[in-house]
């Protein structure tokens, strides 16, 4: 299991999500350019020692992430989008699935979008707009955890 963060632009859900990570043995995927400086303080303060711990690769733009993904990872990349009818709750995960999770400010372009695997969504209460995405990918990676056993 991985997390892909597209063009990631608030350090501080950055480095939580990294800590996520770290806690779970997950390697994440960022793909540039992040709208900050990558060794950024906040997100060391908000990732604390755990950034250091974590699995971490860096990918120049979506093309080459999605052809590394298609060639040598040769995984499904799962969308969690606010524009899906698929809930994550009764999504199949596998091991080898990427969680992708687009920019805070503006989520993932239409091209991006058509060329993931699967788009999900986190059903919520009528009104409410999206989740935090650290919040988000610690929803769906726990539910994904449990569906394939692979909590440490």
């Amino acid at each position: 299991m991985r997390i892909a963060l597209y063009e990631p632009d608030i350090p501080q859900n950055t480095g939580t999500i990294l800590r996520l990570a770290a806690c779970f043995k997950i390697t994440v995927e960022i793909i540039k350019p992040c709208g900050f400086v990558i060794n950024d303080r906040r997100l060391k303060r908000s990732g604390m020692d755990y950034v250091e711990k974590v699995n971490l690769n860096f990918h120049d733009s979506w093309d080459i992430f999605f052809d590394t993904v298609q060639n040598t990872i040769k995984a499904r990349i799962i969308l969690l989008t606010t524009k899906s009818e698929n809930s994550f709750i009764s999504f199949n995960f596998k091991k080898t699935d990427i969680l992708l999770l687009g920019r805070e400010s503006a989520g993932v372009p239409e091209n991006v979008r058509d060329s993931v695997d699967e788009n999900i969504i986190i059903p919520m209460s009528s009104g409410s707009r999206s989740l935090n995405i650290a919040i988000s990918a610690a929803m769906v990676l726990g539910e994904a955890m449990r569906q394939t056993n692979t909590y440490p």
